[in-house]
């Protein structure tokens, strides 16, 4: 799997007006909705649920909020890259402000765990997510996730 299998360029936002982990969990679910063809509201809720059930810090200013979506057909995922970061509640104590966001279809055991890793792959490589953070454009920073 590559990243571009699940993220597109349109898929990749430079958020600056987000002050919650909640805001940012709404907004991406709003983003999100129109591609996955589920309402906006199950998919925040059911991010924000699985949230609830322990955070999804990977820590050192990255974030990997997902869930499994019925009626789904596709894994897809989100990209942001947020102004000031947002809390999600890091053992580093340190805010949020590269997040993937990771929708799959509800039976997607392997196809799921095989995202997870490979973007969890991305966000702890240090060098990536310094070039990330430096980034000027969404072209940029998809371009980074997706060499």
């Amino acid at each position: 799997m590559k990243i571009s299998d699940i993220l597109s360029a349109s898929d990749v936002l430079m958020l600056e007006d987000v002050s919650s982990k909640r805001e940012l969990l709404k907004s991406l679910a709003v983003h999100a909705a129109p591609k996955a063809g589920i309402d906006e509201r199950v998919l925040f809720d059911i991010v924000l649920e699985r949230e609830n059930l322990g955070s999804t810090v990977i820590g050192k200013g990255a974030a990997l909020p997902h869930g499994r979506i019925p009626g789904l057909k596709h894994t897809q995922a989100l990209f942001a890259k947020v102004k000031g970061g947002v809390d999600f509640n890091a053992a580093d104590e340190q805010k949020s402000d590269l997040v993937f966001m990771l929708l799959s279809p509800e039976d997607s055991g392997a196809d799921h765990l095989e995202a997870l890793a490979k973007i969890a792959g991305i966000i702890k490589n240090e060098e990536q997510c310094s070039k990330l953070r430096h980034a000027a454009s969404t072209a940029e920073i998809y371009k980074i996730l997706t060499k």
